[in-house]
């Protein structure tokens, strides 16, 4: 590779910072493979972080979007405590149909109740069967947990006292069982062993941990005990878990108090509770703290990339600094001092970083923007951690640089004329 020579007819003084710039840009230009080379783990390392980070972002914002249409200002009270989640033991049966009235009737910042007993169930139609998950629920669900009917109406007071073989379904199950945009009213699905009929059907909702809600069904919470969970002999009507929805949000620290203390008196608890209440806040909490630790994660395995071509910059530069040890001689012979070569050498390394992170930027913000394009994932990058990526490129290249530049501007010029 042909190198252009950086001799400056006058080296009596110190060059500027303009000419060592220059002549740095000179040097790079002229070798312009191995000046690419070197960009690359920096380009790597820009485009892995900023990416990486878009992703574990969108990643937090699918996970509060979707916690955000369990309803507002709920609270949800299952059975078992943190013990038994931990070592995954099955959730007792002591949460019942009693403490959800108890606390509609004595919980005086509660707004409203909606009891809800859960089961994975076959449901057929015709020729096609799936596995999904049943509800048995009251009225009070569609308003406590935000859902709202397209088609039809939801399961009313008289269905439920009366245990009525109705059924509302999600959106996305009707697509599974009938033609799309096709009215199901009045139509009949087997759930189980019993049929029932179609009476409304729900705007989407969307997904929560992974749980596609559109594709549920629901059915009288009298119907659900009677058909298919039955009583238990010991508690009555156990159920999958209660959601409370407060009077407003002010208040819903103090209705998780009340419900606390309430259901501890129910269940005559001494010491460790055998429920536990969680509000929309707690679970947003949980699930920021995870997403977030994530996004660390995520960052600091592209900063690694960042590390590496770091790396890669001061072991091509140290291997440039040899090849050009004569001219480098040459230079200090005729009167360059150590801060001439020392300056140039630096300004090669920030100027392959600066322009590699520029790139590899421009490159992750493009693969932030197909990810947002392809997934469902809503990632995004804020200019903060762009400005902040692109300054810590610099500074890499900068630092990994020194080691080079020392070397070069330390050569003995006479040692370093004997290689011409």
């Amino acid at each position: 590779m042909t190198k252009k020579p950086l001799i400056s007819t006058n080296m009596s003084r110190s060059i500027s910072l303009k000419e060592a710039f220059k002549m740095a840009t000179n040097t790079l230009v002229s070798n312009k493979l191995r000046s690419s080379l070197t960009m690359l783990g920096i380009i790597i390392g820009n485009a892995s972080v900023i990416t990486l980070v878009g992703l574990g972002r969108g990643a937090q914002t699918l996970a509060r979007n979707q916690l955000s249409n369990l309803g507002a200002n709920v609270l949800f009270i299952v059975p078992g405590n943190n013990d038994t989640r931990r070592r995954g033991i099955s959730f007792p049966k002591n949460l019942v149909l009693e403490d959800a009235v108890a606390i509609r009737d004595q919980v005086p910042t509660v707004k409203k109740v909606a009891p809800q007993i859960s089961a994975n169930e076959i449901v057929q139609s015709n020729s096609k069967s799936l596995n999904i998950s049943i509800a048995g629920v009251t009225p009070e669900f569609l308003e406590v947990r935000s859902f709202e009917v397209d088609k039809g109406r939801f399961i009313s007071r008289n269905d439920v006292n009366s245990a009525r073989s109705f059924v509302v379904i999600g959106p996305d199950l009707q697509d599974e069982f009938f033609k799309k945009d096709s009215s199901s009213l009045g139509k009949k699905i087997r759930i189980k062993d019993h049929t029932y009929e179609i009476i409304g059907i729900l705007k989407p909702k969307g997904a929560v941990f992974g749980s596609n809600q559109d594709k549920n069904a629901y059915i009288p919470l009298s119907t659900m005990v009677n058909r298919i969970t039955g009583k238990d002999p010991t508690y009555g009507v156990s159920l999958s878990f209660i959601s409370v929805e407060a009077i407003n949000k002010n208040k819903t620290n103090a209705a998780k108090f009340q419900v606390t203390n309430l259901l501890r008196q129910r269940h005559k608890i001494i010491r460790d509770d055998d429920f536990a209440v969680r509000s929309q806040e707690d679970a947003l909490n949980i699930v920021t703290n995870i997403t977030s630790g994530l996004t660390f994660l995520l960052a600091g395995i592209g900063a690694v990339s960042l590390i590496v071509g770091g790396i890669g910059i001061m072991n091509i530069m140290l291997v440039a600094v040899s090849e050009r040890t004569e001219e480098i001689g040459l230079r200090k012979a005729i009167g360059a001092k150590q801060s001439d070569i020392l300056i140039q050498f630096l300004f090669e390394a920030l100027i392959l970083s600066t322009i590699g992170g520029l790139i590899g930027t421009a490159t992750g913000l493009s693969g932030v923007f197909i990810l947002g394009v392809l997934t469902p994932l809503p990632a995004s990058v804020g200019i903060s951690t762009t400005l902040s990526t692109m300054i810590i490129s610099g500074s890499i290249g900068l630092i990994f640089g020194v080691l080079p530049a020392k070397r070069a501007s330390r050569l003995d010029p006479i040692v370093a004329l004997r290689s011409l």
